[in-house]
């Protein structure tokens, strides 16, 4: 079975301009005051982000942390360690967007926005198909590079 790659997506140039959804696993341990104590996927995540943002791409990423309640957000299942940590990475701050699904994320050619905790989705763990739709409207490009949640059928996986 053919498949393509998002190399040669970016190879072919069109990713330029584009908008850029990647679902990351960015599911990192972190300690009781909420830092992070191993970073080994984010630092796994940066190759993808990386090509689509130097290929002139606007950067949506997201991920799950942990295991929230969907539609209820408390501060400790933010990824907001993990935007400070990947920008960090990258050398350029990493935008945190809330409440993202169903309006438009607004990035520009090269940004990389990091969206909220996918799993506070409702929908998002019985792999809602209203949601996964909302999820495609929002890009060009969807890249899955969670090979850690691949096994879940969830809304930003399946």
């Amino acid at each position: 079975m053919p498949f393509l790659r998002f190399t040669d997506v970016v190879h072919s140039g069109f990713a330029q301009g584009k908008q850029v959804f990647i679902r990351a696993d960015l599911n990192v341990p972190q300690d009781r005051d909420g830092r992070i104590t191993e970073d080994t996927r984010i630092r796994a995540s940066l190759p993808a982000i990386r090509l689509a943002a130097q290929a002139g791409a606007a950067v949506l990423v997201t991920s799950h942390l942990g295991r929230p309640t969907e539609g209820r957000f408390r501060p400790e299942d933010s990824l907001a360690p993990v935007a400070e940590r990947l920008g960090d990475l990258l050398g350029r701050p990493v935008r945190l967007e809330r409440d993202w699904v169903g309006r438009p994320v607004q990035a520009l050619p090269g940004e990389v926005v990091l969206l909220e905790n996918c799993r506070l989705n409702p929908g998002e763990t019985c792999n809602c198909p209203d949601l996964s739709a909302r999820l495609g409207q929002m890009c060009d490009i969807f890249v899955h590079d969670a090979f850690g949640t691949a096994h879940r059928a969830e809304a930003s996986t399946y």
